[in-house]
């Protein structure tokens, strides 16, 4: 794949995002075949819900989440950790900052 074959470059942040969720995905690996298939799912579902529902723009939020993203990889990482559980944190602004 040359350069020109890219649609577009990624920003900073989206690269952020993305290693990210592949983080999430190296660290389910090194759990138990049953625990692995629950956290790749969850992950996928919190991303995925994420992509649609919080709005691009705003940075701040984005930053919480990936600030605490990055907390959840850390303590998965450990090998005292078997899984990972969903929390829904609803900011009354997450898709119009301005309203």
């Amino acid at each position: 794949m040359g350069p020109s074959s890219a649609p577009r470059r990624l920003s900073g942040m989206q690269k952020q995002v993305l290693s990210l969720y592949r983080g999430f995905l190296r660290a389910a690996r090194t759990k138990s075949a049953e625990d692995r298939q629950r956290i790749e799912s969850l992950v996928s579902i919190e991303f995925r819900r994420n992509a649609k529902e919080v709005d691009r723009k705003n940075f701040l939020y984005v930053e919480y989440l990936l600030r605490r993203g990055k907390k959840q990889l850390d303590q998965l990482r450990s090998p005292d950790i078997v899984g990972l559980s969903a929390t829904n944190v609803s900011f009354s602004q997450t898709k119009d900052p301005t309203h």
